[in-house]
């Protein structure tokens, strides 16, 4: 482990979030299943999308786990309005799992939503969340997070909503577009966990999501 994951595993701790180190992607499911899913008592569960959690496999572990209900807030086959209706539902469940888009070396959390469910499950609301984070997240400071934010991981999230209409779909960077269809909406910066351990970060020594 290199000097600055080290660093930020410290910083994290200090704002009392609950901290795991996964060498990869493949462990961090493994330091999932068993730091926090055998670990805790969960009987409902869901999550918001992020490319980092959906790739280190524990999505499909938490979703087939007997035992828990799990609400699927982007079933495919679902309308807007129902997708909202278990968005909603997910704020009250035992265990929520997510990604961010940025993490500063002093160990704060910065994400830029659409319709802000992720964001509002980060701040209050299920008694348990994990975040999934490859190091390639990491960043100096809050103006570097920023700027990451927008030439990096909207731009890129926005060319997975092939539906939509939007220009940094074409420019590869934030245009402070007025769409309709806009994904940038609600900021968030988390200083600290809140209550303590409440938030935990699965910090992976690899490069996941963008």
């Amino acid at each position: 482990m290199d000097i600055t994951l080290q660093n930020v595993i410290r910083q994290l701790e200090r704002n009392n979030f609950e901290v795991f180190y996964a060498p990869t992607l493949e462990a961090a499911k493994t330091v999932f299943e068993n730091e926090i899913v055998n670990k805790l008592p969960i009987s409902s569960a869901s999550y918001a999308d992020s490319i980092t959690m959906r790739q280190s496999g524990a999505l499909d572990l938490l979703r087939a786990k007997p035992g828990i209900e799990f609400i699927d807030t982007f079933a495919p086959d679902d309308s807007l309005e129902e997708k909202i209706r278990k968005r909603k539902k997910a704020l009250t469940v035992d265990l929520f799992i997510t990604g961010t888009n940025a993490i500063t070396e002093q160990g704060q959390l910065i994400n830029l939503d659409m319709i802000g469910n992720r964001v509002a499950a980060l701040t209050f609301g299920p008694e348990h969340v994990v975040v999934f984070i490859g190091k390639n997240k990491i960043v100096n400071n809050l103006d570097e997070a920023f700027q990451r934010i927008k030439t990096i991981s909207a731009p890129m999230n926005s060319k997975r909503h092939t539906n939509f209409k939007l220009p940094c779909q074409t420019t590869g960077i934030c245009q402070e577009c007025r769409s309709p269809q806009r994904i940038c909406n609600t900021w968030t910066i988390t200083e600290k966990s809140y209550p303590k351990h409440r938030i935990t970060v699965i910090l992976i020594d690899q490069d996941a999501g963008y």
